[in-house]
């Protein structure tokens, strides 16, 4: 039924199972395997393994027979309004694909929580390497790490070169206003997820709003834009895909380059909860934030004047939303063990962020 990895009461047979259980399921598999039949993906019974590091959205692996799906659901509640929605993200990967960004094709989607307990939806699996801590061999030559940023920098182009009146986006996101509504959603989910005073985040919140930057014509934004949330072909440093889509919208395009900047470690840096993320690029040989910066500058025409104020941002978005998790680690609902170091780590990045407001 289920594959090494999967915590103990993860996956459930029944619905009665899942019905009796202390901990709500991930993963029902008789009613799941049912959905599949209907929609004629594969035949047979389910090996199910959970792949990636999300510590959010969560992302497993099915297997039946010679059929290999990925199953993306939110993670156990309670969770804030409007957050997790992965009906949106299939429907912006239906959309992607077809322009040319590399996404996997989204094969199924459900919105009935009778189903596996909550809204998800199904794609195609690609092979390749996520990297976080070490390099394969394949991707380990002497020019190696340099392709990989170079990649990454160029997959960003690609999606800002899309057109946010392409077919099938349109009143995907308000385009106006964006960074605005940004500091107004997460100044809000600061309130609601705050789980103990965090005084070094609510400086940031206020220095923020007192310098925001003129927005320049607004693109499709990833939202979560890092090297842990793209894919590497197995055999060179190719981006083949570009995952977890879920805070995705038009708007601002450098606030994508300020997330990936500021995810992006640097040898020097000292650890944090952000550039720990995908600490492979304290590695010899990756260039420095910087080099990003300047080749993602150079390939659209824009400025990067205010790059600062975008790191910040993405250093206090992040801090915000790991709050949220944590406040679900302590309720009990998410026992993964990376959300017990965020008692520290969310205080961390905050005074992280406070201090780039400070050096801006």
């Amino acid at each position: 039924m289920s594959g090494g990895g999967v915590g103990s009461g993860d996956v459930v047979r029944t619905p009665a199972e899942a019905a009796a259980a202390d901990l709500e399921p991930l993963i029902v598999v008789e009613p799941l395997r049912t959905f599949l039949d209907a929609a004629g993906l594969g035949s047979g019974e389910l090996e199910i393994t959970p792949i990636g590091d999300g510590h959010s959205n969560l992302t497993f692996l099915i297997e039946r027979q010679d059929q290999r799906l990925v199953l993306r659901r939110p993670p156990r509640g309670p969770l804030p309004p409007s957050a997790h929605d992965m009906l949106r993200e299939a429907r912006l990967l239906a959309v992607l694909g077809p322009q040319g960004i590399p996404v996997p094709e989204v094969l199924a989607s459900c919105d009935d929580p009778a189903v596996i307990g909550a809204p998800f939806y199904l794609m195609t699996y690609v092979d390749g390497w996520v990297l976080s801590h070490d390099l394969p061999p394949a991707l380990a030559l002497p020019d190696g790490p340099a392709k990989i940023a170079e990649q990454l920098v160029d997959g960003l182009v690609e999606l800002h070169a899309l057109s946010p009146a392409a077919e099938g986006l349109a009143g995907f996101g308000r385009p106006q206003g964006y960074l605005e509504r940004q500091l107004k959603r997460f100044g809000g989910l600061l309130e609601e997820n705050a789980t103990r005073p965090l005084p070094e985040l609510e400086q940031v919140t206020e220095w923020l709003a007192a310098n925001l930057p003129p927005s320049p014509s607004p693109t499709v934004v990833h939202g979560d834009y890092r090297l842990g949330n793209v894919m590497y072909a197995r055999e060179e440093p190719r981006l083949v895909a570009i995952l977890d889509w879920e805070m995705a919208t038009v708007g601002d395009p450098l606030a994508d380059l300020g997330y990936m900047t500021a995810t992006w470690a640097a040898r020097t840096d000292p650890a944090n909860s952000v550039a720990d993320l995908s600490p492979v690029t304290r590695l010899a040989g990756f260039p420095g934030r910087e080099a990003l910066a300047r080749r993602y500058a150079e390939a659209t025409g824009r400025s990067i004047d205010a790059l600062a104020w975008y790191q910040v941002l993405a250093c206090w978005k992040a801090a915000v939303f790991l709050e949220g998790n944590f406040k679900r680690f302590r309720a009990g609902t998410a026992p993964d063990p990376y959300y017990a170091s965020l008692e520290t780590g969310v205080p961390e990045l905050a005074r992280t962020a406070l201090a780039l407001s400070r050096s801006a």
